[in-house]
């Protein structure tokens, strides 16, 4: 799975030109991956998020936002499939956010339990 994490105040501070040239390295992206990109999305911004925890006794509260106060925010995903490291980080090198200067992309494996 690719992750993509940024300062979320510096991509809603893009300019309709510098979102759409983002939009288009998409674009691109999904083209050269192909049929290697199985699922991806755009997440909402991380106060949009929900958060669960458990307290010792079992009882869940949720807590609006997210649970860890960080400048990066995971702001989406690509899940691929591929043949080793070496080809993810091939594919994932292009994606515009490793290198934007405010944002990365962080590769790990998917466990399979089955």
């Amino acid at each position: 799975m690719i992750l993509i994490f940024g300062d979320e105040q510096q991509w809603a501070a893009m300019s309709p030109a510098e979102q759409q040239k983002k939009d288009e390295a998409h674009q691109a992206f999904r083209a050269t991956a192909g049929p290697a990109v199985l699922a991806g999305e755009e997440l909402e911004p991380a106060p949009m998020a929900t958060s669960l925890r458990a307290d010792a006794t079992g009882r869940v509260t949720t807590t609006d936002g997210p649970f860890l106060e960080t400048k990066e925010a995971l702001g989406g995903y690509y899940l691929v499939e591929a043949d080793d490291l070496d080809q993810v980080i091939a594919l994932a090198s292009r994606l515009h956010e490793v290198s934007a200067g405010h944002s990365g992309v962080e590769i790990r494996p998917v466990v399979d339990h089955g």
